[in-house]
C-alpha cells in the first residue's frame, strides 16, 4: 500500500504564471509546465539561498522528498530556457499556507515522519573498516565498525566499535548503543545475538541479517534494491 503524500506546503501564489521567449506568440510555442510546489522548491533554494533542511521544514516534506522536488523544478527550468520553450506555473499537489488548515493541524506528526524518513535514509552496514568498496564484518556486537550510508547521497561516515572489542560481556548491547547514537536506522550485517537485537530493537534500529562475503556498497544496494528482509528476531 502506497503512502499517503505528504502536505507540500507553498506559502503564497506565483505572482506570474506564464513566461516565454520574446517575439514568439505563445500559441507557437511549446510549453512546459512547472508544477507549483516545484516553484516554490526553486524559490526557497535557489531565490532565498535556503539550505535542504531549511526549504524542507518550510514545504513540511523530508529533505529527500524536497531534493526531488528541486531537481524537476531545475529540469523543466533548463528545458525551456535550452530549447526556447514557454514555461508555464501551475498544477501540482500542494496546499497554500493561508489554506492549510489540515497541515497546521498535523504538524507534529509532519516533523515525526519527516525524522524517521530521514533516519531510514542512514544505513549502518558492519565493515572491517572505513570506506564503500571494503569487506562486511559479519559480527555486529565486534564489528571493527560500522560505515553508516546517506541512501539519497551515498555519502559514507565510518563509526569506530573498537570500545565493544575489548568488553568480555555486553559487546553486542554497547555496539547498538554506538549504532544509536549515529542516526542510524536501518543496520545490515551478518549475525546478531538476543540482547543486541532486543537493545536495536528498542532504539527502532531496523535489522536486515545473513548478508557475508560481499562488499558495503553491495549490501547496501541489495537493501535499496528491496532484495534485504527486516529481521523479526536474532539469528545467532
Amino acid at each position: 500500500m502506497p503512502r499517503p503524500r505528504q502536505c507540500r506546503l507553498v506559502q503564497a501564489a506565483p505572482k506570474t504564471v506564464c513566461f516565454k521567449p520574446q517575439g514568439v506568440p505563445l500559441r507557437e510555442l511549446v510549453e512546459v509546465y512547472l508544477p507549483v510546489e516545484c516553484f516554490e522548491a526553486l524559490r526557497l533554494a535557489d531565490y532565498q539561498g535556503l539550505t535542504m533542511e531549511d526549504a524542507a521544514a518550510r514545504m513540511q516534506v523530508s529533505r529527500h522528498t524536497f531534493g526531488r522536488i528541486l531537481a524537476q523544478a531545475r529540469k523543466a527550468l533548463a528545458a525551456a530556457l535550452v530549447e526556447g520553450h514557454a514555461l508555464r506555473i501551475e498544477g501540482g499537489e500542494y496546499q497554500l499556507a493561508t489554506a492549510c488548515d489540515q497541515c497546521a493541524a498535523t504538524h507534529a506528526a509532519l516533523e515525526l515522519a519527516v525524522a524517521q524518513e530521514w533516519t531510514m535514509q542512514r544505513i549502518a552496514v558492519t565493515a572491517e573498516g572505513p570506506g564503500l568498496d571494503g569487506p562486511i564484518d559479519p559480527r555486529f556486537g565486534r564489528a571493527a565498525g560500522f560505515v553508516v550510508v546517506d541512501a539519497a547521497t551515498m555519502a559514507a561516515e565510518y563509526v569506530d566499535n573498537g570500545t565493544s572489542q575489548t568488553l568480555s560481556h555486553g559487546a553486542g548491547i554497547n555496539a547498538a548503543q554506538v549504532l544509536a547514537r549515529s542516526g542510524a536506522g536501518v543496520l545490515l550485517t551478518g549475525y546478531v545475538g538476543p540482547k543486541a537485537f532486543q537493545a536495536l530493537n528498542a532504539a527502532g534500529i531496523k535489522v536486515g541479517q545473513d548478508l557475508e562475503g560481499m562488499t558495503v556498497r553491495q549490501a547496501v544496494q541489495r537493501y535499496l534494491d528491496g532484495q534485504v528482509p527486516m529481521a523479526a528476531g536474532p539469528n545467532k
